[in-house]
C-alpha cells in the first residue's frame, strides 16, 4: 500500500475505534473552550516531543488522571513530591524535563490568566499571528515549545489551519461549526 499523504487519508484506512480515528475524528482542529482542556492538549505535545504519536494517544487517559485532570491552579501548586509521583507513573511519559516544563507553564499561564481573563482569551487576541510568530511568542513565555509541539497544539486546537486536508469529512465539520 502506498503511504497515504495527510493524517486524514491514513486515518481514514483505519477501523472507526482506532485511537488515531477517534483522534482525528473527534478533537483534532476542534476548538477547545476549556482552559484545562487547551493546557491538556499543551501537555500532550509537550510530552510528544521525540515520540510517537501513538505512544501519546495510548497514555493520553493516564496523563489526564497523573496531571489532576488538567487542573492548571493543581498542577501549578505541584511540588517535588509530585515531581517524585509523576517519575514513578509508568503510564505516562518519565522525563523531568517535561514534567518541569508542565509545571512552569501552569504557572505562566496563571499569569496570563491574570492578565487577560483566559487562557482562550491570550490565545484569541494572537489570532493574527502567523505561525512564526506564534512560535516566537510561545519560546518566549513557556518551556518545551519548540516549533513542532507549537504548531501541532495550534492546529489540534484550531488557531492555524493544517490540522485537515479541504476533502476531509471533518474539515467540513469543523468549518460548519466555525460557521454557527
Amino acid at each position: 500500500m502506498e503511504k497515504p499523504d495527510s493524517y486524514c487519508e491514513y486515518v481514514s484506512t483505519l477501523n472507526e475505534d482506532d485511537l488515531h480515528r477517534v483522534y482525528h475524528d473527534t478533537k483534532y482542529g476542534f476548538q477547545v473552550n476549556s482552559d484545562d482542556e487547551l493546557f491538556g492538549r499543551l501537555i500532550l505535545e509537550i510530552n510528544q516531543a521525540g515520540l510517537s504519536w501513538t505512544t501519546i494517544l495510548k497514555k493520553q487517559d493516564n496523563f489526564r488522571v497523573a496531571f489532576s485532570n488538567f487542573n492548571i491552579k493543581k498542577i501549578a501548586n505541584y511540588k517535588e513530591k509530585d515531581i517524585e509521583r509523576l517519575l514513578a507513573n509508568s503510564g505516562i511519559i518519565r522525563n523531568k524535563l517535561k514534567i518541569n516544563a508542565v509545571i512552569f507553564n501552569a504557572n505562566k499561564i496563571i499569569e496570563i490568566q491574570k492578565k487577560h481573563g483566559s487562557f482562550k482569551s491570550w490565545l484569541n487576541e494572537q489570532q493574527s499571528l502567523d505561525l512564526e510568530s506564534w512560535v516566537k511568542l510561545f519560546k518566549v513565555n513557556f518551556k518545551f515549545t519548540g516549533g513542532e509541539i507549537t504548531k501541532e497544539f495550534l492546529m489540534s486546537t484550531g488557531y492555524v489551519n493544517g490540522a485537515h486536508i479541504k476533502s476531509c469529512r471533518i474539515n467540513k465539520r469543523i468549518n460548519n461549526l466555525k460557521n454557527q
